[in-house]
């Protein structure tokens, strides 16, 4: 399990469970840190709560914005496996082998991503109709916000940084968003293509690389006129790229596996192709604010 009860104003995050860190030599690690001095009931509330899988990229996407915009944060969520054995709901809790007789009411069959019996409430589904996870939350359940981007964006909507989203200018945030539209699109071939990785054709692999092309193409042309991708200063747009294409680029992991299919490595040639994408990521991925949540993610691929 892993619970991450915030990312403080100020910057400070105390880390009072497991907490997952990604390593060069497996993606995610469990360790164990001494458990924080005692908080008050004023610092115990999060102004969003997130339930998710971890580690998760695209919740990194929101976890950035909340330490470089101070926003209260919290996570909970466990291994992908491990999420059967969780009740899915604003109070997220893992299910005790006692109670499932009492939650059986709760069970539900899994249809994307994860399969098999699932126990999510009647509250989750109300907030989140997909049903699907990572699952975000105000500050007391009463909204569901679903799909990384759109929990990024109420992260940085809640932040006193008004800089990440746009300012006070409606046709910059709007801006903003185009890219995040964008990047959206990338990213949801990016979820296919990893599924079916073990079992690609010709159709899921034009339309990836295709996804993959359009993309970073839109975010070189970007890089050329501005230093960052919306502009002149640091935005989610930035984010959200850092996050996705990281990720993205963990394909070369299965190098191997892809060309015994009879494809290439989709981003084989990213550095070349996209010089200026690619010294923005490495620029950003060492920054203090990426580098405490992504760790050395980008260390074995870039």
């Amino acid at each position: 399990m892993c619970i991450i009860p915030c990312l403080r104003r100020g910057g400070r995050a105390w880390l009072n469970a497991l907490v997952l860190k990604t390593s060069r030599s497996e993606m995610a690690s469990w360790v164990r840190i001494p458990p924080p001095p005692p908080l008050n009931k004023e610092e115990m509330s999060e102004q969003v709560r997130i339930f998710s899988y971890l580690p998760n990229p695209r919740v990194w996407k929101s976890m950035i914005t909340a330490k470089i915009g101070k926003v209260d944060l919290k996570i909970t969520g466990d291994k992908p496996l491990n999420l059967s054995n969780w009740l899915w709901d604003f109070e997220a809790r893992e299910i005790d082998s006692s109670e499932l007789d009492k939650l059986k009411l709760y069970k539900r069959t899994g249809k994307r991503g994860f399969k098999g019996i699932l126990y999510k409430t009647d509250k989750f589904l109300e907030k989140h109709p997909f049903g699907t996870v990572p699952a975000g939350f105000n500050f007391d359940g009463s909204e569901g916000i679903f799909e990384s981007n759109s929990i990024m964006r109420a992260v940085a909507r809640v932040s006193s940084v008004k800089s990440l989203y746009g300012g006070e200018d409606a046709f910059k945030k709007s801006r903003i968003d185009s890219f995040l539209d964008s990047n959206l699109v990338f990213a949801r071939e990016f979820q296919v293509y990893v599924l079916e990785i073990n079992m690609l054709n010709e159709y899921l692999y034009k339309r990836m690389k295709s996804a993959y092309l359009f993309y970073l193409d839109g975010i070189e042309t970007a890089l050329s006129n501005d230093k960052f991708i919306a502009g002149s200063e640091l935005t989610i747009a930035d984010i959200s790229f850092v996050c996705d294409v990281a990720q993205f680029l963990r394909e070369r992991d299965k190098q191997n596996n892809i060309n015994q299919q009879g494809f290439e490595v989709i981003s084989k040639n990213f550095e070349k192709e996209f010089p200026k994408a690619t010294n923005h990521l490495k620029k950003l991925s060492k920054k203090e604010e990426f580098k405490e949540i992504m760790f050395d993610y980008l260390n074995k691929v870039l």
